[in-house]
C-alpha cells in the first residue's frame, strides 16, 4: 500500500457547475477509486476559488455580500459530490476557509524569507475573464481570445510581484529531470517552449481600496493577494500545511519522492505547470509529482459560455438520465486531451445505443438464463479491469472504456451466434456451461466498471452473486 494524492483545479465560482469541471472531476474520481481499489490510500481534493475582482463586482452588483455570494455557488460545487458519486472520502476545501488564509499568509511569507516578492509599479493590459495580466502576443484584435466580449483593464498601480524570471532554468531542469511532468507529451512540449521563450515576473497583489474581496497581504494591509497565488496554495493547505507536517509529507511527498497529481484544463497550463511548481521552488517544497491537462469541452463546435447560453449543466443530465450514465458518457465520449464537442442529441444516442440497448440489454438477458438454468453463481475472473489497467495509468479513461464496450459486443455476438437459450433445451449440459461462462465474463465486465460506474458495476456484481437478474439498469426514456 501506498499513499497518494489527487487533485482537481479549483473553479472560479462565478458561475453554476458545467460539464468541463465536471469531466475534470469525474476523471478524478476514477484514478482514486482506482488506487483505492488496489489498496493504496488516497487523499482526494477538490474545492472552490472564492476570492478575486469578479466575485467582487457580482457580489456588488447583486447588493450582497461577497462571502454570502461565494456561499450560495460553493454549495452548489459541493453538491456535485452526491450527484456525480464521487469518493465518499473527498476533501472539499474552500478558499475562504479560516485555515487556508493563514497556510496562504505563511506561504507568502517564505516566498518574501526567499527574495522571491518584492513591489514595483507596473501597467498591463488585464483580462478579468483569467484574472491575469495579457501580453499583445496573446490578444486577438485587442482582446483576450478566451473571452473575446470582455474588455481588457489597464492596471496602474504599485503591486507586490512575484520573481518567476528566477525561476526559468529550475523549470526546465524540473522538465528535463521528468519528461512526463505533463501529460500528454505536446503539452509538456508547449509548456518547456514557453519558458524557454523567457518568463515575466507576475503580479501577486491587489490595492485593497480598489478590489477588498481577498487575503490580506501580511505585514501590508492595503494590498490583498492576487488571485492566483492565494488559490494555488490550496493544494498544500488542504493537507494541514504548515502545522501537519505528518499527512503533508505522507501525502504530498518529498523531494526525491513526490505524490501529488493534479488534473486541470489546458486554460490552467501555465498557472499549474509554471508558476505554482515555481511557487513551491520559492517556499521550499517539493514539486508536484505529474499534472494531467484535458481539453476543453465544447457544444456543436463552440466553447461553452453562460453569454451563448450552450451551457449544459452536469445536475440536468443526471436528473435525465441518471449518474452512472453521465460518468459513462462523458469518460467515454470525450476525448483524453484534446477539445471534445457533446450536443444534448449525442448524450441521448449514446444513452440508447450503448446503455440501454447495451450494457442494460446484456446484463437482462445473461441474467435472465442464469437465473433460470444455473444452480449457483459463477466466480468472475477479473481478467478485462486487469487489461484496462494500463489505459487507465496512462489516462486514457475513453480507451479503458472502449476496451470494456468491446468485452459487451463480444458476449452480444456469442449470444446472437451460439443461441443458450436454444442449446440449453437441446443440450441441457452444455447450455448451462455456455450460460455460466457468459455470466462469469459479465461479472468481470462489473468489476472492470467498478471505478467508471461504481453503482452499475456493484448492481451487476450483486446480480452475478446472487445469481439473480436485477432490475432494468438503464430505463429507455
Amino acid at each position: 500500500m501506498r499513499a497518494r494524492y489527487i487533485t482537481t483545479t479549483l473553479p472560479y465560482v462565478n458561475a453554476d457547475p458545467h460539464i468541463g469541471f465536471a469531466l475534470e472531476i469525474i476523471k478524478a474520481d476514477v484514478l482514486t477509486r482506482w488506487y483505492a481499489l488496489a489498496g493504496d490510500e488516497v487523499f482526494f481534493n477538490t474545492g472552490t476559488d472564492e476570492h478575486g475582482q469578479k466575485l467582487w463586482q457580482e457580489a456588488v452588483k447583486r447588493d450582497m455580500e461577497p462571502q454570502a455570494y461565494v456561499d450560495e455557488y460553493a454549495a452548489k460545487f459541493r453538491l456535485l459530490k452526491e450527484k456525480l458519486d464521487l469518493y465518499p472520502d473527498l476533501h472539499f476545501i474552500r478558499t475562504t476557509d479560516p485555515h487556508h488564509i493563514k497556510a496562504a499568509q505563511e506561504f507568502w511569507k517564505r516566498c518574501v524569507a526567499k527574495g522571491d516578492i518584492y513591489k514595483k509599479n507596473y501597467q498591463i493590459k488585464y483580462c478579468v475573464g483569467c484574472e491575469l495580466g495579457k501580453t499583445d502576443s496573446e490578444l486577438v484584435d485587442g482582446r483576450c481570445p478566451l473571452h473575446p466580449k470582455v474588455e481588457l483593464e489597464i492596471i496602474d498601480e504599485e503591486n507586490y510581484f512575484f520573481r518567476l524570471s528566477s525561476y526559468q532554468q529550475q523549470l526546465l531542469d524540473l522538465y528535463t529531470a521528468h519528461p512526463d511532468f505533463v501529460v500528454p507529451a505536446f503539452r509538456q512540449s508547449e509548456i518547456r517552449s514557453f519558458v524557454e521563450r523567457g518568463l515575466q515576473d507576475f503580479s501577486v497583489s491587489r490595492l485593497k481600496h480598489k478590489m477588498p474581496w481577498g487575503i490580506t497581504v501580511p505585514d501590508d494591509d492595503e494590498h490583498v493577494m492576487y488571485v492566483w497565488f492565494d488559490a494555488l496554495v490550496n493544494y498544500v493547505s488542504t493537507l494541514g500545511w504548515p502545522e501537519d507536517t505528518i499527512s503533508f509529507e505522507k501525502f504530498w511527498g518529498s523531494f526525491d519522492k513526490p505524490n501529488a497529481l493534479q488534473i486541470a484544463g489546458k486554460d490552467n497550463l501555465r498557472q499549474q505547470t509554471v508558476m505554482w511548481q515555481a511557487m513551491l521552488m520559492s517556499a521550499g517544497l517539493p514539486n508536484s509529482k505529474q499534472v494531467v491537462i484535458q481539453g476543453f469541452v465544447t457544444s456543436a463546435g463552440q466553447k461553452m459560455s453562460k453569454s451563448l447560453g450552450n451551457v449544459i449543466s452536469p445536475f440536468d443530465l443526471v436528473e435525465t438520465y441518471g449518474t452512472d450514465a453521465v460518468r459513462y458518457i462523458l469518460l467515454r465520449h470525450t476525448s483524453s486531451f484534446e477539445d471534445s464537442d457533446i450536443t444534448l442529441e449525442a448524450i441521448r444516442d449514446h444513452y440508447t445505443a450503448h446503455l440501454t440497448n447495451g450494457l442494460g440489454n446484456l446484463v437482462a438477458r445473461i441474467m435472465q438464463l442464469a437465473e433460470t438454468h444455473l444452480s449457483e453463481p459463477v466466480i468472475p475472473l477479473n481478467t478485462i479491469a486487469l487489461e484496462c489497467a494500463s489505459m487507465i495509468s496512462a489516462f486514457q479513461f475513453n480507451a479503458a472504456l472502449d476496451s470494456v464496450w468491446s468485452g459487451i459486443q463480444t458476449l452480444d455476438e456469442r449470444i446472437t451466434r451460439e443461441k443458450p437459450f436454444v442449446l440449453v433445451k437441446e443440450r441441457p449440459e452444455q447450455g448451462r456451461a455456455l450460460i455460466a461462462e457468459l455470466a462469469q465474463k459479465l461479472g468481470d465486465i462489473g468489476i472492470a466498471l467498478a471505478p467508471f460506474m461504481p453503482s452499475t458495476s456493484e448492481l451487476i456484481q450483486k446480480a452475478v452473486r446472487e445469481n439473480k437478474k436485477p432490475e432494468n439498469l438503464f430505463p429507455r426514456l
